[in-house]
């Protein structure tokens, strides 16, 4: 039996004490196996790596910014304004509000638009109504006004946020697509399977927010979840929701197949919550696909029939 040799590849933001993610390169074998098992040390860095889970990046700075201009933005131009509250009409006084409204509401946060659009109905009727420096209101058309600013940033918020919604899903495809076409790419110009591997394991990393992954040509043994090739996650031959819960267990079977043979299997260790999309997951398919592909070229000779 050839020996195994070890490919340690060092994840970006990981030092150099840390684990990395392994690629185990097996020959060809039929008949039983012994099930892969992880090393200690490996188990130790799951337990205990819980608190750098890889997961979405946010800024929270940026947003309590963002909330905080939603709230004075539309006050401090009710102020600027007040000098000419007597000379402009109100529904004047209320487009320059709108445009700082609009102004919070690009920015592509729900919350945001809906606190300016109250902040600038609050700040409207305070300064630029009469009675002034009174939330009293006394003409029907300056109630009106406000109840228009209110819906008016609402309805600008929504249409901002979906844009910003349907931005990031755009840039996540793409991210995607380049991941997937890193590892075609090596496939397609005959490089070494090894090559081939330690590419699908990086993108596999990034794609799936996973906190470690190694690939093998051992049966894994009795693995209870599994990526089928429909992009779907099975539990124990149930179907498993994986845009709310992630992907479950600590280890999960992303099987590479060609040409209707099991050639080997990428054992996933998720990130505990993180949600994976169905994209994500056929994505992750048809790069396993692309590996069983560098291996067939390398070694035609597969063991077990998928």
């Amino acid at each position: 039996m050839p020996r195994n040799r070890v490919v340690k590849i060092r994840p970006p933001g990981v030092k150099g004490g840390e684990k990395g993610i392994h690629a185990l390169d097996q020959g060809c074998h039929s008949g039983s196996v012994p099930p892969v098992t992880e090393p200690e040390s490996d188990r130790a860095s799951v337990a205990g790596g819980l608190g750098r889970s890889r997961c979405t990046r946010t800024d929270p700075f940026r947003g309590r910014v963002i909330l905080l201009a939603a709230i004075a933005g539309p006050i401090a131009a009710a102020v600027v304004l007040t000098p000419w509250r007597g000379h402009l009409d109100t529904a004047d006084n209320a487009l320059i509000l709108v445009v700082v409204i609009v102004a919070v509401a690009s920015t592509g946060r729900r919350l945001a638009a809906a606190v300016a659009a109250l902040s600038a109905a609050l700040a409207f009727d305070f300064f630029l109504t009469r009675p002034y420096g009174s939330f009293r209101i006394t003409r029907e058309q300056d109630l009106i006004t406000e109840l228009l600013l209110v819906v008016v940033g609402l309805a600008v918020g929504e249409l901002a946020a979906r844009g910003r919604t349907h931005r990031v899903a755009a840039a996540e495809r793409t991210h995607e697509l380049a991941l997937l076409h890193s590892v075609t790419e090596l496939a397609a110009s005959g490089q070494d399977s090894r090559l081939v591997i330690e590419a699908a394991l990086k993108a596999l990393q990034q794609l799936l927010s996973l906190r470690n992954c190694h690939f093998t040509r051992h049966d894994p043994g009795t693995v209870a979840a599994r990526v089928t090739p429909e992009g779907e996650v099975t539990l124990r031959d149930l179907s498993w929701t994986t845009e709310d819960l992630g992907l479950p267990t600590r280890r999960v079977d992303l099987p590479v197949r060609s040409g209707g043979w099991l050639l080997g299997h990428f054992l996933l260790t998720p990130t505990p919550g993180t949600p994976v999309s169905r994209q994500q997951l056929s994505v992750a398919v048809a790069i396993a696909d692309q590996v069983g592909a560098s291996l067939v070229a390398d070694q035609p000779i597969p063991a077990t029939r998928a």
